[in-house]
């Protein structure tokens, strides 16, 4: 066997199912490395956060302006087949506003853009009814966005927005200060919130969208929105926790907590219930537990890190809006690995 089909034949089903992880990683830093030779003819401004959920910009000696853009991706197929887009403006929100409350930030306002090869009123209505409740859930603002028909790029809908927030300087959350022995205290999730879609729709292709083995229509289940933890994380933030850490669970599940600034790792020991739509791809998709891991948040959508003396009051704050919030496990000296 050639080593090229061999690397196929390896390939985990995210990989057949047409998405690489490790392309995507591969593309990232060729863009990276071309935008580091940027010079703006002036003293850079970024706040050096590599790897990070939001970057940064230095305002004046006291303030940063944090900023994140992201789509909903292939969840926009599901809301297309079922003709329902009244709820994906609230994953579009979630993922960019979700980013922002990592690096400490307050998120305060949205630009949505549109992709379409058609605009239509009334799904743009539909799609303004979510932005506007998950604008709401985040106490955040869409002042303007961006329509733009490109038929000759795309086919049917794709919905994305760019978050900014503000962030003392001296309060940025980087994860630097995470420490051997830490609590990692999990938040779940609704589902798959929106990662994992090409995956999961390969898996389930023939399921019908109005199966009700999970105990309503299948449907339903994977338009559930992605959940908002802005409110929770704030009050978290502006309590007396030292928070030294925060994760929010997409892509790479767990690995995730990796992005934080820390020369750690972790031990998910005791994670939260998996709900059953995970169950579900994984049988019917063959996927192993290690891919379900790498690509599903699991039941888990945000991670708090904070220190070992305050867990208990962390918890009492995180349960107030969660009530199913849990030490899900610790940081560990075994720097760059996440045991599950």
């Amino acid at each position: 066997m050639t080593p090229a089909a061999d690397a196929g034949a390896e390939a985990g089903a995210y990989a057949r199912s047409g998405v690489s992880q490790d392309a995507a990683g591969d593309a990232v830093r060729a863009l990276v490395r071309s935008l580091e030779r940027i010079d703006p003819g002036r003293p850079t401004r970024v706040v050096p956060l590599a790897g990070h959920y939001a970057s940064v910009l230095r305002l004046d000696d006291r303030t940063g302006l944090a900023l994140s853009t992201d789509t909903v991706g292939t969840k926009m197929v599901v809301a297309e087949r079922l003709g329902r887009y009244d709820t994906i403006g609230i994953d579009c929100i979630a993922m960019n506003v979700n980013d922002v409350i990592c690096v400490g930030a307050e998120p305060l306002a949205m630009l949505d853009f549109i992709l379409t090869d058609r605009a239509d009123p009334e799904i743009c209505a539909q799609i303004g009814v979510g932005l506007a409740r998950g604008a709401e859930l985040a106490g955040i603002e869409i002042p303007g966005g961006e329509i733009a028909q490109v038929g000759d790029i795309v086919t049917g809908h794709e919905l994305g927005g760019s978050c900014v927030g503000l962030v003392p300087l001296e309060a940025i959350v980087t994860g630097a200060d995470v420490r051997p022995g830490d609590p990692v205290i999990g938040l779940p999730s609704s589902g798959l919130h929106s990662n994992g879609y090409t995956l999961a729709r390969r898996a389930l292709a023939d399921v019908p969208l109005d199966d009700e083995r999970l105990g309503r229509p299948l449907g339903d289940v994977l338009l559930e929105p992605t959940l908002i933890y802005v409110r929770a994380i704030l009050e978290l933030m502006r309590s007396e926790v030292d928070v030294r850490g925060l994760a929010h669970i997409t892509g790479d599940g767990f690995d995730n907590l990796l992005r934080l600034d820390a020369d750690v790792g972790y031990e998910i020991d005791d994670p939260l219930p998996v709900p059953p739509i995970f169950d579900l791809i994984q049988k019917l998709g063959d996927v192993s537990d290690r891919e379900m891991h790498e690509v599903f948040n699991m039941g888990c959508g945000f991670c708090c890190v904070v220190a070992a003396k305050d867990e208990q009051r962390a918890l009492e704050i995180l349960r107030s809006h969660y009530p199913n919030a849990k030490r899900v496990g610790r940081a560990t000296d075994r720097a760059g690995e996440v045991a599950t």
